[in-house]
């Protein structure tokens, strides 16, 4: 929803940051605070959406002499959704300010209402309330999710080399035409504002990291692994580091996503479920379109493969290495992560350096001086990935981003040939803090907890504190796997457009054979009865040489023990939270 505003210069656009919300008895109106007769009105009574006649200020259709029943201030519409029986319109109602891209405000939504716009739900069955009150449950969890971004001046789905090469076009364009529909995570929100076309706006160095998640397949950590059948992988994720310096602009891009073959690892209650490889004939064929989409978007491709060559990851990776021999034209590099680096040997990362050193010098980085004359420009990219794409890939990025910063502050002429960023103590610092903070906002989206191996991003070495953590994080992914990341996939394949409420077709609830519940108190209940027993059974054995009945109970509390255990084992996924939307490719 864009206006180009005459005070603008050509080419130039900004959304309103401040909208006005009206709300009367039969629609909603939402309109610029600075401009009253830009907005639009949606009915309450079926959603049709209408824009706001220029000579009226109370909304679309005429004049109006009623006054609203309530009136507040919005910063953005998200977009609708239709659910079972209810439409929907999506508004932030608040914000947070995290950074910058380009010079221009970053923001995250912090809060958001929900405004329904039909009343259908007054006329529908006791199943469809209860599917629309489960969807709205899902809503309320993405209002809660990490990593909803935007900007009201500038397009932060575009990384600077792509808006350098599409500059021209991309100026004349309205917004939501010129973005890059992997990163648009609202993109199925807005078709029906699109569809209406309504135009609502037309020696300090700084460092910004900016991580574009695509949205083709969004997931939690254990219910979106692999790649699905087009060849769109898990975790994909563009990072771009951005430096501005002196009236230069410079910009290194490098991705991550999960391994391009059809895998998966079904949460089971155990502490690491097993992976399987699903055997399939495409296989092949979805590698190639994986890396062929990567090379016409980035170039030449290098894939860096940090898992392990033993156990489970290394049955992955021996499939993963047998596909990219079929690939001439890309390089893949496989390196041991935990084997040669183990917990601690951070400088270990050099070995792999060494090994790429050559191609990652060779493919670049975008340079723009400040004329906006582009001196050099980035020709190929590093694909890499582990099994999550999170904490031995992040801390493989920032190596790959600082190297790549010092080439960039020689070339500009800040440093001299035999000078590195690591000997600018402080600047390193903060350059370490940058990549440590950015791999817990990665991590938080996908996992839901801080990245693992952080300390060694922020100090090049594993600290106790940093052991702690991990350990801390680590049992809190175990729990949001196994209890929560079910609920958390359904919201993101809801708000994503993965999943569209079908109106007339049956409940997925009732497909699935259960009512919308928690899976907590079932798990926390065998879990009691678990340890309980386990207790118990541990108490009475120091009693059972004082009293026969003693002894009979501890019989019998082994045997109830024995019992959960074995039901647990054998029924652990039943135990678990899963996603009831969509299948798992």
């Amino acid at each position: 929803m864009e206006i180009t505003p005459s005070s603008s210069p050509p080419g130039r656009f900004k959304l309103f940051d401040h909208l006005e919300l009206l709300e009367f008895n039969d629609k909603y109106v939402i309109k610029s605070v600075e401009s009253p007769n830009r907005g639009f009105s949606i009915n309450r009574l079926h959603g049709d959406i209408q824009p706001l006649n220029n000579d009226s200020g109370g909304g679309g259709g005429g004049e109006s002499s009623v006054r609203p029943s309530k009136t507040s201030v919005i910063y953005g519409v998200v977009g609708t959704i239709r659910l079972v029986v209810g439409t929907y319109m999506l508004v932030i109602i608040s914000r947070k300010k995290v950074g910058q891209f380009l010079g221009f405000p970053v923001f995250r939504i912090a809060a958001m209402k929900f405004l329904p716009c039909n009343e259908a739900l007054k006329f529908s069955t006791a199943q469809e309330k209860r599917d629309e009150a489960y969807f709205m449950n899902l809503l309320k969890v993405v209002e809660s999710t990490p990593g909803l971004y935007y900007s009201y001046e500038t397009d932060i789905t575009l990384n600077l080399q792509r808006r350098c090469k599409l500059a021209e076009g991309w100026m004349s364009k309205p917004i939501w035409k010129s973005a890059d529909p992997r990163f648009v995570w609202n993109k199925s929100l807005l078709y029906e504002l699109i569809e209406f076309k309504l135009k609502i706006k037309e020696s300090s160095a700084t460092v910004t990291l900016v991580s574009r998640r695509c949205t083709r397949r969004l997931g939690t950590r254990m219910w979106r692994r692999g790649a699905n059948l087009e060849g769109d992988t898990a975790n994909f994720i563009e990072t771009e580091q951005l430096l501005e310096l002196e009236g230069y602009r410079s910009s290194l891009l490098q991705i991550r996503g999960s391994i391009p073959i059809l895998w998966e690892q079904i949460v089971d209650l155990s502490y690491r479920p097993s992976l399987r490889i699903i055997s399939h004939e495409q296989t092949s064929n979805i590698v190639e379109r994986h890396f062929h989409d990567l090379y016409q978007r980035y170039g030449d491709t290098m894939a860096v493969d940090l898992t392990n060559k033993h156990g489970d990851e290394g049955q992955l990776s021996t499939a993963y290495a047998a596909e990219m021999q079929k690939l001439p034209h890309v390089r893949y590099v496989s390196f041991d992560f935990h084997h040669v680096c183990g917990n601690s040997n951070f400088d270990n990362l050099q070995i792999l350096y060494n090994q790429i050193s050559d191609d990652f010098q060779k493919q670049g980085y975008i340079l723009i001086d400040a004329e906006g004359s582009i001196l050099e420009e980035q020709k190929g990219i590093i694909r890499s990935n582990c099994i999550d794409c999170l904490d031995r890939t992040n801390v493989t990025q920032s190596l790959l981003g600082q190297k790549s910063l010092t080439m960039q502050l020689q070339r500009i002429g800040v440093l001299s040939s035999i000078e590195c960023i690591t000997m600018l103590s402080e600047e390193f610092r903060k350059f370490r803090t940058l990549w440590a903070e950015q791999g817990d906002e990665v991590s938080l989206e996908y996992a839901g907890t801080h990245a693992l191996k952080g300390d060694l991003v922020r100090y090049g070495r594993q600290t106790i504190g940093g052991i702690i953590k991990d350990g801390l994080s680590a049992l809190s992914r175990y729990y949001l796997n196994n209890f929560q990341d079910g609920v958390r996939q359904d919201a993101l394949d809801l708000i994503s457009g993965h999943y569209n409420v079908n109106r007339n077709g049956p409940s997925p609830f009732q497909l699935n054979g259960f009512e919308s519940l928690s899976y907590l108190p079932v798990a926390s209940a065998a879990s009691a009865l678990l340890i309980g027993g386990l207790t118990i059974t541990s108490v009475t054995f120091h009693q059972a040489g004082r009293q026969a009945q003693q002894y009979l109970s501890t019989v019998i509390w082994a045997g109830v023990t024995a019992g959960v255990m074995a039901v647990v084992k054998a029924n652990g996924r039943q135990f678990c939270s899963r996603p009831r939307l969509c299948g798992l490719m």
